[in-house]
């Protein structure tokens, strides 16, 4: 079987553990607004782009300018970023791996441009990615298939030919619209199955291997894998 051309990692909550800081960033903003954030509100803060938690935040609170919204959660998160974001268990090895096989991967993120940085600065540092592309990089964002194109063309390949690593329904659902073979690693949110998405509970399981058979084989062994896989509780 042939490697993958490229692969396609979002950041965060997939590479790295960051879910939980912006989570916590928007329960701040949301209790400065008046508004305490609860399970309810999970699908419009998890995997969402800022301006996408910012203005449900201003329409579940009633209150608020949303670009002023944005920013205070942008700072927010950068905080809490720059204080420490570990890595997800099985990233290091993993990307250690592709690098040896000589697959290039990149970075494809809902994130701003500041947090990518910092991160990509931080606990990504010396992580050879062929490029990062944020939030700011895109007229759209997650989920709509911009990004994953953008990135696909910018290696000058089609996007059938990489393999994207997502953990959230806005993410899976970029990648799968852009026609990414998608491997689906979820982090607080379980991920809606589909035909051409592969589960894995964590990268520990992944390997250059397993996105190898990813990218040789079509919609029937896609689904073949995925009904079997199992699918990991958020």
């Amino acid at each position: 079987m042939n490697a993958p051309a490229a692969v396609l990692f979002d950041m965060d909550g997939t590479l790295v553990d960051t879910e939980v800081l912006w989570w916590e960033a928007t329960e701040a903003t949301a209790e400065r607004l008046g508004h305490r954030l609860g399970p309810a509100d999970a699908p419009e803060v998890v995997g969402r782009a800022v301006p996408d938690t910012a203005a449900h935040l201003v329409r579940v609170a009633g209150r608020g300018e949303p670009a002023q919204v944005a920013a205070e959660l942008t700072e927010g998160f950068f905080r809490r970023v720059a204080a420490g974001a570990p890595l997800r268990p099985g990233a290091q090895r993993l990307l250690t791996a592709l690098e040896a096989e000589g697959i290039p991967f990149a970075l494809v993120s809902a994130s701003p441009r500041v947090v990518v940085d910092e991160v990509v600065g931080g606990a990504l540092a010396h992580v050879p990615f062929a490029f990062t592309l944020s939030a700011d990089d895109t007229v759209r964002t997650k989920p709509h298939p911009e990004p994953y194109r953008a990135a696909a063309a910018r290696l000058g390949l089609a996007p059938a030919s990489c393999v994207a690593v997502e953990d959230s329904p806005d993410g899976a659902a970029s990648a799968e619209a852009a026609g990414c073979a998608l491997l689906v690693v979820p982090s607080l949110l379980d991920v809606p199955r589909s035909a051409l998405r592969t589960f894995a509970a964590s990268l520990e399981e992944v390997t250059p291997e397993l996105l190898r058979g990813m990218s040789a084989a079509g919609p029937a062994a896609q689904a073949d894998r995925t009904s079997s896989s199992r699918m990991p509780s958020a």
